[in-house]
C-alpha cells in the first residue's frame, strides 16, 4: 500500500490555509494537484531547455526536442501502448475525441450509421459524435445503467448490429465512479469489431487511477488528460491503433504537419507530428512525462488500492452516521467503483453543500452536473455533490468530511439560510 502521509510533503498546495483551516482537497475528478517533480520539471524545461522543436539545428531546440519526443515514449510505455509513435499529444480528453470525431467520423460514418454511446458518458465522449450524426445523417443510440449505477452490458448485443461504425464508452464514471472492467471493455470490443466498428475508449477517469494496457483492452482508440494524473492543465492523449491512424486524414494542418509542400501537392509527416499541428504543448509534455514517471514509481495497482480502501471506508461511515440525511448514489461495492462519491443532503440544494463545506472547513468538493447532464437526468436529478480521491487523500479527510456533513445536516435551515441567495451569481447552475 502506498503511504499517503509521505506522498502528501510532495504537495505543497495541500498545506494552504483556507478560512483558517488546512485545505482538504476533495475535488480529483475534476483536476488533480501537481508534486513538487512535476513543477520542477516545468520549470527547468523554462529555465534550461526552452525552445521550438523540430525547426532548429541549435543546442537547444535540439535538447527541447528530445525532451518532447522521449515524453511520448514515457506515456506510451504507461499505457503499454506497441510504439511510441502510436501516441499523439493533445490539449485534452475532449481534444482527443473530438480529433477521432472529425478525422475519422467525418470520412467513415454515412448516413443511417450508428453511434453507440452510454447514459453514462461524460459530455467529451458524448457530443463530438452526436454532432458528427447531425452532420452525416446518422443514428445515436444509449446504452442505459442500472439503478445501482452500472451499465446493462446486454444493450451492447441489442444496439451493435451491421449499421454500427462507433461505440463509445467510458473507462470510469466521472459521476458514479462506476469502473467498467477491463473483461467488459474487452467484451465490447469483440462485439464491435465483429461488425468492423471502432471502439473510443475515454479513459479520462480511468487511466489516472487504474492500470491500463491498451494492448489487453483491444479498442482502437484511448483518450485521457494530464491535468486529472498529476500533470499540467493543456495536455492531452490520444492512443490508436497505427493502422487506423494511418489512414485518418488529417483534423488540423499546418506546421510540423508535414515533410514536404510544393504549390501541387503535400507529402505529410509520419506518426505522430501529422497530428500534432503547430507549436505543440512542449513544457506540458515534459510536465505529463514527470507525473507518469511518479505514478509508475508509486505503481498503478497500488493506486487503485488506496482510493478502494478510502472508498469503502467512506460508504461505510455514510451509512453508520448520515444513512438517513444524504443520498448516495452509484455501486456500493468498493471493488467496482473508483474514488468518486456523489451525494444530496436530503432537503439542501447541492451547490449550497458544496459552499457550506468550502467556506466553513475549507473542503473542496464539486457540485452541479459534472458536464454529464444525461445521467443526471436518467437519475431524476438536477445535480450532485461530489467528493472524488486520489493518491494523497487519507481516512483522516474522510472523518473530517462525515463531521463537516453532520454539522451541515444539524444546521440544516441555518445554512439554507445563510447561502440560498448567493447561488445564482457565484456558480454555474447545472456544473
Amino acid at each position: 500500500m502506498l503511504d499517503p502521509y509521505e506522498i502528501r510533503k510532495d504537495f505543497p498546495i495541500l498545506d494552504r490555509v483556507i478560512n483558517g483551516r488546512r485545505i482538504v482537497y476533495l475535488d480529483n475528478a475534476a483536476t488533480s494537484q501537481k508534486p513538487t517533480q512535476v513543477i520542477n520539471a516545468i520549470v527547468e524545461f523554462y529555465t534550461k531547455y526552452n525552445a521550438n522543436i523540430h525547426r532548429g539545428l541549435h543546442t537547444l531546440s535540439q535538447e527541447a526536442s528530445q525532451l518532447y519526443e522521449e515524453a511520448h515514449e514515457v506515456v506510451a510505455k504507461f499505457i503499454n501502448a506497441y510504439s511510441w509513435d502510436e501516441v499523439i499529444f493533445t490539449s485534452n480528453t475532449t481534444d482527443s475525441i473530438n480529433l477521432v470525431a472529425y478525422s475519422w467520423g467525418l470520412s467513415n460514418i454515412s448516413e443511417g450509421d450508428r453511434i453507440v454511446l452510454t447514459i453514462m458518458d461524460h459530455h467529451s465522449n458524448m457530443l463530438p459524435w452526436r454532432r458528427i450524426a447531425e452532420m452525416k445523417g446518422a443514428e445515436v443510440v444509449y446504452v442505459d445503467i442500472t439503478n445501482d449505477g452500472y451499465l446493462k452490458y446486454d444493450m451492447f448485443k441489442e444496439l451493435i448490429n451491421e449499421r454500427t461504425r462507433v461505440v463509445a464508452i467510458p473507462g470510469m464514471s466521472n459521476v458514479l465512479g462506476t469502473i467498467v472492467e477491463p473483461e467488459a471493455i474487452r467484451e465490447v470490443a469483440r462485439l464491435a469489431h465483429e461488425v468492423s466498428a471502432i471502439v473510443v475508449l475515454d479513459g479520462a477517469q480511468s487511466v489516472p487511477h487504474t492500470p491500463t494496457n491498451v494492448r489487453e483492452l483491444d479498442v482502437d482508440f484511448l483518450a485521457f488528460s494530464g491535468h486529472k494524473m498529476l500533470g499540467p492543465t493543456g495536455i492531452g492523449v490520444l492512443w490508436g491503433r497505427r493502422e487506423i491512424l494511418n489512414e485518418m486524414p488529417l483534423f488540423k494542418t499546418g506546421g510540423d504537419t508535414v515533410k514536404d509542400v510544393t504549390i501541387e501537392e503535400v507529402i505529410w509527416h509520419d506518426l505522430p507530428w501529422r497530428f500534432e499541428a503547430g507549436t505543440p504543448p512542449i513544457a506540458e509534455g515534459v510536465g505529463l512525462a514527470e507525473a507518469v514517471k511518479y505514478l509508475t514509481k508509486i505503481g498503478m495497482i497500488n493506486v487503485r488500492m488506496h482510493e478502494e480502501r478510502l472508498t469503502e471506508y467512506t460508504v461505510k461511515r455514510f451509512s453508520e452516521e448520515l444513512q438517513n440525511s444524504i443520498e448516495l448514489y452509484g455501486p456500493r461495492d468498493s471493488a467496482h467503483r473508483g474514488g468518486v462519491i456523489p451525494f444530496n443532503i436530503k432537503g439542501i440544494n447541492h451547490h449550497i453543500v458544496g459552499l457550506a463545506l468550502d467556506e466553513l472547513y475549507a473542503i473542496a468538493v464539486r457540485t452541479g452536473m459534472h458536464c454529464a447532464h444525461p445521467l443526471h437526468y436518467r437519475l431524476g436529478l438536477k445535480g450532485t455533490v461530489r467528493a472524488s480521491y486520489y493518491i494523497y487523500n487519507t481516512i483522516e479527510e474522510v472523518d473530517y468530511l462525515v463531521e463537516a456533513l453532520k454539522t451541515i445536516v444539524e444546521m440544516k435551515e441555518q445554512v439554507k439560510a445563510t447561502y440560498e441567495g448567493v447561488i445564482p451569481g457565484t456558480v454555474c447552475p447545472t456544473g
